[in-house]
This record gives C-alpha cells, sequence and structure tokens, in this order.
C-alpha cells in the first residue's frame, strides 16, 4: 500500500540554525554504538524533533497490502479531541437527563436532536405521600425507623411500551414502574426517610446532609406521611396525545432499590385536555401576537419566557390503585387460621387459613404533585459546538482547525474541504449508566453528514493499572466459553458496554436528518482508556451486525425487531418489512487512545477480518510507554495458563521510538513503518542461536554466514583466534537479558517486560496515558508545539528564548539517554 508522508515544517534545524547540535543531523550512523558518542545522541534527538510533521518515513515496501484504509492524522486529531471531551459529564442537577427504568441516563444536550425525538418536557414536583402503611422489614425498620421510607417514581410509557400498560392493567396486582421493563423516561424524588422528621431535616439541608424530605409517623386510626422537599425532574415525552403517566409510590432500602408501596396510572391528556394538538411554534406566534396586540414588549432573545406561557400545569392529588401481592403472608394465615379455630374449631381454622392465604390486603396511599408541560421548540440555527477536552488548559478544537488549515495549503486548488465536520457540529447527548459508569457522548454533523459516538475512560486511572481481573466470557452470549476456537473478552468491558449499548444504538439511528437514512452517514467511533476499549467492542458490533437496535451486544438469542424503540416519527413512510437487517452507515471508522487489549486471539481474528469487510478503518493511537495500552498482560506469556489477551488493529505510536533506527519517526504505523510493534507482547520463547542473542551473535560473527547448523557451529569453533575476538566484542556489550536468552527466552521480550517496568517505576508510564501527553504528541505530529494553558503555536514559529528551551530539552535528553545507555 502507498503511503504518503504528511507534509509541514521540514525539522527543528532551522529554528536552531546557529546550534552545533544541526551539524550532521542525517549522517548519524546506524551502528547502536552511536550512543557512546554524545555529538551523534544530541543528533538523533534533534532528529526526533525536527521531524514532528513526518509519518513513517521508512516504509516496509514488502509489506502485505491491508484492507484497512490509510492512517489520517487529522481524522486521528478529530477523534482525540471527542475522546477526551467526553471527560466532561454534564450537571447533575440539569433538566436535561432522561433517566430509564433500566439504569440508563441521558443528558440531551442540543434543543434542535431533542426535538428530533421529542415534543414535550415534562415538570414533576412531588409534594408529600399520606396515610402510608408502617415498615414490615423487622431489620430494615431497626435501621431506618418503623415507618415507610417512601419516594416517588414516575415513568413515562409510549410507543412499543405500551404493552408493559396493558400488562399491568389486566394484573390487579402489579408492581408499577418496576415493571416497565424497556421504559427509557423515569424520574425519582428524594427519599422521605422514616426516622428523619421535619426539624432533623431542616438542619441537615442546612449542613448539606440531606435533601430536606422527611417523615411523619402514623398515629390511631391515620397512617405515616412523607413530605418531600419540593424537588423537580424532568421526563421527555414523544408523543403527548398517546403518552401514559405511571406512579409508584416506593419503599425505600439501606441496601437496593426497596419495594413498591403501590401504583396508579394516568394518561396525559387526561392531566391535559388537547395536550399536543396544536403545533408549538404556532402557539409561540400567537402569543407574540397576542401581547404585542395588548401593547406588552415581546423579547424575542428570552425563548424560554414565551414557552413558559404556552406551558400547561396541573396541581393536584392521585389516590393509589393497585399494589404488589404480598411475599409473606405466614403471620396473616396463622392469625385467621386462630380466629376461625375459635369461631368453629379444626374446620374453622383450616378455612380461616385459607381466606388468610388469599387476603393481599387494601391499597392505601394518596400522593400530591404538581406537573407541569412544556412543548419543545427546537432552534432552527445550530450553533457550532466548540470541542474542548477534559482538562482545563487545552483546546483541541483550536489544534484540529490549525491542523486542517495546514493541510488545506498543501492541496490543489478546487479540492474538496479537508474538514471532517462543518460549522453545524452538535453535542447531541450523553449517555451513561447509574450502575456500571458506562458513558459516552454522541456529536454530529448534518452538513457532513457525520455521526461519531466517543467512549469516556475511567475516571480513576489507579483503577485500570491495579486491576489484576484477567477473566473472560463469550463474545456472543450463549456460546460454551469453555470451546475451544470460541471468542472471549474481558468480562467487565462487555458487561459494562452490555448496560448502555441498546440504547445507544437507538440515539444513533435518531441522530440522522428526518427523512435521511444512517446508510448516507459516516460513523466515526472513538475513546480513551477503558472508553478505547468499549470503542472497540462497539466497533467490532456493528461492523459484523449492523446497528440492531433490537438488543445489547451479540448473542445466540433472536433479537427483537431493531426498529422496535425508535420514536414514532422516524419512519415517515411507515416501519420496515418485518425481516429487515439492521441498517449499516455509510462508512464505519475507528480510531482510539491508550486502550487497553479486549480479548483473546479468536476475538481479535474475528475483529481483522471486519477491516474491510464492514470496518473501514481501525487504528488505536498510543502515547510512548503508556502502559494501559500494554494491559490486561497476557498470562500466558510463559505458557504458564491458557488465558491470553491481544490488540485489534494495527498499532499507532506518536512518540518517537528509542530504537536508534527509527529515532527520526513521531509517527510510526504498525504494518507500514519498519520494525516491531513494541505495544504487544510477542514470542517470549526462542532458539538461543536466534539472531540477537548472545550465542547467536558470537556464532554469526564467526561464521560470517546464516549456517546455524550443528556442523556450522563446529566449524566455527574451529577459528579460536576469530571466536575470541568476536567474543570480546561481544561481551563488551553484554547485558542482564543475554542470560535469558542462553537459555532460549527472547532477548526481545525481556527487554520490553524489563521495559515496562522501569516506565512504571519511573512514572512515565502512567503520565504518558493522560491526556496533557497525548494532547502534546499530537500536536508534534501535526508540527505544532500544544501544551496546557499556552497558546498553540508552529514549531518553525518559536522565538530565540524558546529555542533556548529546546536546546536545553535535547540536552537534559541526551543526558538522560547517556545515563540509561
Amino acid at each position: 500500500m502507498a503511503f504518503v508522508p504528511a507534509k509541514g515544517p521540514s525539522s527543528l534545524k532551522h529554528i536552531l540554525h546557529s546550534s552545533s547540535l544541526d551539524q550532521n543531523v542525517h549522517s548519524t550512523s546506524r551502528n547502536p554504538s552511536f550512543l557512546n558518542q554524545d555529538s551523534q545522541k544530541k543528533n538523533v534527538l534533534v532528529d526526533r524533533v525536527s521531524s514532528s510533521a513526518r509519518f513513517a518515513s521508512q516504509i516496509d515496501e514488502n509489506e502485505t497490502c491491508s484492507k484497512n484504509g490509510d492512517f489520517d492524522l487529522t481524522t486521528a486529531l478529530f477523534c482525540g479531541g471527542l475522546a477526551f471531551d467526553a471527560y466532561s459529564e454534564p450537571d447533575k442537577n440539569s433538566p436535561r437527563w432522561e433517566k430509564g427504568s433500566s439504569g440508563i441516563q441521558v443528558a440531551f444536550q442540543s434543543n434542535a436532536f431533542t426535538k428530533s425525538l421529542y415534543k414535550g418536557l415534562l415538570q414533576i414536583t412531588p409534594i408529600k405521600c399520606i396515610d402510608l402503611p408502617d415498615e414490615d422489614d423487622t431489620a430494615e425498620g431497626l435501621m431506618t425507623g418503623s415507618g415507610t421510607d417512601a419516594y416517588l417514581l414516575v415513568a413515562v410509557a409510549e410507543g412499543k411500551w405500551t404493552e408493559d400498560i396493558k400488562l399491568i392493567e389486566k394484573e390487579t396486582y402489579n408492581n408499577g414502574v418496576l415493571d416497565l421493563q424497556g421504559c427509557a423516561h423515569v424520574g425519582r424524588s428524594s427519599t422521605a426517610w422514616s426516622n428523619v422528621d421535619e426539624k432533623k431535616a431542616k438542619r441537615m439541608k442546612e449542613k448539606g446532609e440531606g435533601s430536606g424530605s422527611y417523615h411523619i409517623k402514623s398515629s390511631w386510626g391515620k397512617g405515616g406521611q412523607a413530605v418531600w422537599d419540593d424537588q423537580s425532574f424532568y421526563l421527555y415525552v414523544q408523543d403527548p396525545k398517546e403518552a401514559r403517566l405511571v406512579f409508584t409510590v416506593m419503599d425505600d432500602d439501606v441496601v437496593g432499590r426497596g419495594s413498591p408501596i403501590g401504583s396508579t396510572s394516568r394518561k396525559l391528556k387526561q392531566i391535559f385536555p388537547g395536550v399536543g394538538a396544536d403545533d408549538p411554534v404556532q402557539m409561540l406566534k400567537n402569543e407574540v401576537l397576542a401581547r404585542m396586540k395588548r401593547g406588552e414588549e415581546v423579547d424575542l432573545d428570552d425563548p424560554q419566557s414565551l414557552i413558559e406561557s404556552i406551558s400547561k400545569e396541573w396541581d393536584g392529588s392521585m389516590k393509589l390503585t393497585s399494589k404488589p401481592r404480598k411475599k409473606d403472608k405466614n403471620g396473616q394465615i396463622a392469625t385467621a387460621a386462630a380466629a376461625g379455630a375459635m369461631v368453629a374449631g379444626p374446620m374453622g381454622a383450616a378455612v380461616g387459613g385459607l381466606i388468610g392465604s388469599l387476603y393481599e390486603g387494601e391499597v392505601r396511599g394518596r400522593f400530591d404533585a404538581k406537573v407541569k408541560y412544556m412543548p419543545i421548540v427546537g432552534e432552527e440555527k445550530r450553533k457550532k459546538y466548540e470541542v474542548k477536552g477534559g482538562l482545563d488548559g487545552v483546546d483541541w478544537g483550536d489544534l484540529y482547525e490549525k491542523q486542517v488549515e495546514r493541510v488545506r495549503k498543501q492541496l490543489p486548488e478546487g479540492s474538496p474541504d479537508p474538514h471532517l465536520v462543518g460549522d453545524d457540529l452538535e453535542f447531541c447527548c450523553f449517555v451513561t449508566h447509574e450502575e456500571t459508569g458506562c458513558s459516552c457522548a454522541i456529536y454530529r454533523s448534518l452538513e457532513k453528514k457525520l455521526i461519531a459516538v466517543s467512549f469516556r475512560g475511567t475516571c480513576e486511572l489507579i483503577d485500570l493499572v491495579t486491576d489484576a481481573s484477567i477473566i473472560q466470557e463469550t463474545w456472543v452470549k450463549g456460546e460454551d466459553v469453555k470451546e475451544d476456537g470460541v471468542a472471549k473478552v474481558h468480562v467487565g468491558f462487555r458487561k459494562s458496554l452490555e448496560s448502555i449499548s441498546r440504547r445507544l444504538k437507538e440515539l444513533v439511528l435518531a441522530s440522522v436528518k428526518p427523512g435521511d437514512s444512517i446508510s448516507d452517514y459516516d460513523l466515526i467511533v472513538t475513546g480513551h482508556s477503558l472508553g478505547g476499549a468499549l470503542s472497540t467492542l462497539f466497533t467490532a458490533d456493528i461492523g459484523e451486525y449492523g446497528i440492531d437496535a433490537g438488543r445489547s451486544l451479540p448473542t445466540l438469542a433472536p433479537s427483537e425487531p431493531w426498529w422496535n424503540s425508535l420514536a414514532s416519527n422516524f419512519f415517515e413512510k411507515g416501519e420496515p418489512a418485518a425481516k429487515t437487517p439492521p441498517p449499516r452507515p455509510k462508512s464505519l471508522k475507528m480510531y482510539n487512545f491508550g486502550s487497553p487489549r479486549v480479548g483473546n486471539k479468536e476475538f481479535v481474528e474475528k475483529f481483522d477480518s471486519l477491516v474491510g469487510n464492514g470496518i473501514d478503518e481501525a487504528y488505536r493511537l498510543v502515547n510512548g510507554e503508556d502502559v494501559v495500552a500494554r494491559l490486561p498482560r497476557t498470562v500466558n506469556a510463559l505458557n504458564l495458563v491458557s488465558v491470553g489477551y491481544e490488540h485489534c488493529g494495527p498499532t499507532v505510536l506518536i512518540t518517537a521510538p528509542d530504537d536508534a533506527e527509527d529515532a527520526q519517526l513521531l509517527v510510526w504505523i504498525e504494518g507500514k513503518s519498519s520494525g516491531t510493534c513494541p505495544v504487544r507482547d510477542g514470542t517470549p520463547l526462542t532458539s538461543p542461536l536466534s539472531k540477537g542473542s548472545l550465542l547467536g551473535d558470537i556464532v554469526s560473527g564467526v561464521s560470517g554466514e546464516k549456517d546455524t547448523s550443528e556442523q556450522g557451529i563446529l566449524k566455527a569453533a574451529s577459528s579460536l583466534s576469530k571466536l575470541s575476538s568476536v567474543m570480546k566484542d561481544r561481551l563488551s556489550n553484554f547485558e542482564a537479558s543475554d542470560l535469558t536468552s542462553i537459555v532460549g527466552i527472547d532477548k526481545t521480550f525481556v527487554d520490553r517486560e524489563t521495559k515496562i517496568i522501569k516506565s512504571i517505576v519511573s512514572g512515565e508510564a502512567l503520565s504518558h496515558h493522560m491526556e496533557d501527553q497525548y494532547y502534546g504528541a499530537m500536536g508534534r505530529a501535526c508540527g505544532f508545539v500544544a501544551q496546557i494553558g499556552e497558546k498553540i503555536r508552529p514549531m518553525t514559529d518559536l522565538d530565540a528564548s524558546q529555542e533556548k528551551e529546546v536546546k536545553d530539552f535535547i540536552e537534559q535528553k541526551a543526558i538522560t539517554v547517556e545515563a540509561e545507555a
């Protein structure tokens, strides 16, 4: 495959033209002994910096052409910005959050995107609940008090999930909201703990230790009360004319989400007659005209006040009408049997016990709440989202724009715009799961027809480094994990992605412009750290099966129709035919950063087989000694056990390798640049006479040929004077790893493992994984100086004082290299 180096500043020699470091930069010897020559060491380091805008210029022309698309530095830089931008999680208290019954939470960030999915927003404000039963769990009562620890759950059921409502309506005894397994819109109030009274709640709230909600104990003939502190939560509505609200009062537990006390449901149009019948835009126009006729001032720059004027409000009370069946009836059966025995002896006891077993008790409880419906009016003009990053002081968006401008200047006149996205880039939404913590962000550009999914990495880096778990499970759920040849992945990575994947795919499908098809859009997937691992799994799923929103991750069980959960307004021409396969994007690309390994050899083979056959481009970018990219460790590295991890797709190193022969490279691409990948484990066992080993080098030096047979060794040994000379030269460069090569352990493998340990001890292994290091490395690769809190500038624009900084940096690096040598 032909490879075209990126254009850019040719070198820093022009910057350091007065320095002696500039002499004979390209005449550096390829002999490893160059480390013993000060001037040459400095030249190598200058050469590394000077090649900041070059890709792998040394291409192995004999390399077999891959189906993988060419690595694109501009695309990688764009993905880098999104990979770290996903660390900026939206405000938890924002009304934009949609909270699902299965723990999935979505924060909608773009009004235009939100309007394409929903027509309205509900504001629910719980006030109080009366006539509550007392706590019947003795252990729980001892911890939180004898009363009910009440909170309110509210769900919007619509679309395909109205089938859940039919089931609830048929069953006299049900669990309310908890039975709505697929409901995407669920909100909850704070908990009014039974051991917190009004005074205690007030003190706790003032100290910032509580919500302000409290409990009023029951009295003779009167149940307990829960008083919520007027806190609101929000729910989205797709079709207000068909949506139904389900209310469930819950008894909270210290551990777990608790159990339902009672439920009721109402259609939204029963609460707000005529809701959804009028076009909200026309309603706004009518409101503006009405105000103008009344002579009132209309502030068109404050659309929220206008939306408030066309909102609908309800303030009232609802009685709970259903409850779950009792789980433990032993007490009431015994009581009923005793009462029956007193009346009619043994026969009465039997009848009483039967009646006691059938009695479920009455439904108790009534709650007060305020409900407000606000139509969603989308913005016609989309304001471009500015990509910054996760850390203060970094500006990935600015670095990307400078790179695009640099590329544009090198293109022939009339070439297409090199921007991946237009001026309409939107941050659509942020998806997360409250239990697994799996999180990602969705971005789109309708102008360029591009959708990007960025998975957030772990916020506690040490968790990845110290996590010794190597447990694997089958990639396709239902396959036998003990069977040979089965694709397996890290159990934690799969569980994490599975918790949000289905909802995520629904949102990706809904990200296209109304009337468009996902097949017209390019899909880019990225992520950093743990996010890189999740991006690999997500890409593998879509690459093989398409965007199957009918299930989460691959399974042997039949999938539901992939369109089941999409908004009713998604299909303008009606739903697809029953056997329509899941749709695919126009192209699918993955560029991730600092990704750990995700699966075994069979999974890697499956992934790599999809490249060029479902996946258009797949690259893993690694910064220098980033240790996370070398995890989880392959436990069978020395054939101890059979659990192994491998990397999917080629590695792209964005820091110059330490190898002298590759010293001029700041972007090294596996399979296209010369050399072996230092991120992979390699083969630990080798021949003691292999090239690079102590015995192999001595034999090769004596024989002068590649004859390592027994006769060749005997012939070499016969030349004692030559052997003595060769041994003297070779032993002068003796290293500890040479001892292991004598017993057949690969010297390169030992050197690599030793280097990993050194990098962990020095701190480089972790520091190279951080955002600031990737930011700087990607900047250098594009020919820019990018540092936290500083203005991005081309390397050719360094002034005299900055030249000195570069010289000092190179001098220090030379000293470090010499010390290590």
